[in-house]
């Protein structure tokens, strides 16, 4: 038993030992290729031999260099594109982060859509036809072009949300993206009683703009809830499924 922990003491002292050796040695090895290298200088040669010294002589410096860096320079280096690496990923991680939930979160958006016009338009047009009679038909051609607009009105809304969050002033990101957000959300919920009521996508986005401390509001609760959430987005799921606002935004 004793010797089997001298074995173990002494594998451990002898490893430490040879990593600290090992470290001072790099330093040494620079030298020793400079001492190799004037030792190969200092052995006789014939004529022969010394012209062709001669002649490689004046490019012979610069071309060591690039072909035998020195062990500390390239030591150095690494160290260097180690710690280079760790700082800039500090910085574009969260971005990546952020650009990555927002590109995921654009093909669900539209699928969303998508569903949502069929099954959440019978909800708003029951409530419509409720408080305010018969809803407006549209063609098939100006309902695509509509949807299609004010889909990417949207989308755009969710990505100047998301980008809002980089911007440097403290809480400034924060409160632009939440005011986005409630925007978004109250366009969301009026989008169906504006289009039973005939409105353009451009006549929709001027209401909003003239009367946008009331429309800030009217999302604000939302907006508030989903953004406890970490999940992007398990976030804006919940956002478009969330149906009650349709049904109480027909008599606001």
């Amino acid at each position: 038993m004793t010797d089997l922990l001298k074995d173990i003491l002494y594998g451990i002292i002898h490893g430490f030992r040879d990593s600290i050796l090992g470290t001072v040695k790099i330093f040494k090895l620079d030298n020793q290729d400079e001492e190799e290298e004037s030792d190969r200088s200092s052995e006789p040669m014939t004529t022969l031999a010394r012209r062709r010294a001669g002649k490689r002589k004046d490019k012979s410096s610069s071309q060591k260099q690039q072909k035998n860096p020195r062990v500390l320079q390239r030591l150095f280096l690494c160290c260097g594109s180690s710690g280079t690496e760790v700082s800039v990923w500090s910085y574009i991680g969260p971005v990546l982060s952020w650009t990555f939930s927002a590109l995921w979160i654009l093909p669900l958006f539209v699928l969303s859509k998508i569903v949502n016009c069929f099954w959440f338009q019978d909800i708003a047009d029951a409530a419509y036809v409720k408080s305010r009679g018969k809803p407006q038909l549209l063609y098939i051609s100006t309902l695509i072009a509509d949807m299609s607009f004010s889909l990417l009105i949207q989308a755009l809304f969710l990505i100047q949300s998301t980008a809002a969050i980089f911007l440097p002033i403290p809480m400034v990101g924060t409160v632009v993206g939440l005011i986005h957000m409630c925007l978004l959300h109250s366009l969301y919920s009026f989008e169906y009683k504006w289009f039973n009521m005939g409105w353009e996508v451009h006549k929709r986005l001027q209401y909003i703009e003239n009367r946008w401390p009331y429309f800030c509001g009217f999302g604000l609760p939302l907006a508030l809830v989903t953004s406890f959430h970490s999940s992007v987005v398990i976030r804006y799921v919940v956002r478009i499924h969330d149906d009650k606002f349709i049904t109480n935004k027909m008599d606001a």
